[in-house]
């Protein structure tokens, strides 16, 4: 798979149909300006989300917090999920620390390290008042440089009986802020957890670089979106690759 603008717009589309299938009808998805009009759409739709989680974060690690996110993702049922991707995994950031909240909030899961707890996906009036006490997290600088980690997610056996496999994690950081990693990580991990790509006993590989480049593919999974200066320029933020193999 390379990332020309023509494929990375048939997996934005792809991703759409999923969710919203409607909207295929209504916009040609595999034109830029026909995926533009129905990204307006669902931005304006983000605003108004029925079904949404959100993420209370003490401190940010990406090891442990791509081990938490995924620990988070399998727990949700079929039910909640299939609800939940209408409105495109949403999912709210909020700075706080989730010890301090336990007696007031109930979490549906708490990272093993405290420095992250998630509510939902469910309605979102039932986050209102969570969402009203806590600010955004605010992460406006970029992601430290840091050496390659391979982090094991979702211990237990698969009860498809999948063998585990071992996938790279890449992750760009050129003019990405740690706020807007951490929306393109939480679709991607979600989702694939969500659609059987990450499974119990896997192990991904996380690799941090400036872009993420055709050449490490192929691919399994893929975040996708514009760039803030050119919304109708699409760039591959994350990325999930096909099971690896040890030399």
């Amino acid at each position: 798979m390379t990332t020309s603008q023509e494929l990375l717009r048939e997996e934005v589309a792809r991703r759409i149909v999923t969710a919203r299938p409607e909207l295929a009808a209504r916009f040609d998805l595999l034109t830029a300006d026909g995926l533009l009009a129905a990204k307006r759409e669902i931005t304006r739709a983000a605003q108004d989300a029925r079904v949404l989680a959100v993420c209370v974060l003490r401190d940010f690690d990406l090891p442990a917090w791509v081990r938490a996110t995924c620990a988070f993702a399998a727990r949700i049922d079929r039910s909640a999920a299939t609800d939940w991707r209408r409105d495109f995994t949403r999912t709210v950031f909020l700075a706080g620390n989730p010890d301090n909240l336990k007696d007031r909030f109930a979490f549906g899961h708490v990272a093993d390290d405290g420095s992250a707890a998630w509510q939902g996906p469910a309605p979102a009036d039932e986050s209102t008042a969570l969402r009203r006490l806590l600010k955004l997290f605010n992460g406006s600088a970029q992601l430290p440089a840091r050496p390659s980690a391979v982090v094991p997610v979702l211990t237990g056996h698969d009860p498809r009986g999948r063998a585990p496999v071992r996938r790279e994690l890449h992750v760009a950081t050129a003019g990405v802020a740690i706020a807007d990693c951490l929306v393109h990580l939480n679709h991607l991990l979600i989702e694939a957890v969500l659609d059987g790509i990450v499974g119990p006993g896997d192990e991904l590989v996380v690799r941090q670089a400036p872009w993420l480049l055709a050449s490490a593919g192929p691919f399994a999974a893929l975040r996708i979106d514009g760039t803030p200066d050119r919304p109708d320029r699409l760039r591959a933020y994350t990325a999930l690759t096909e099971d690896i193999h040890d030399a």
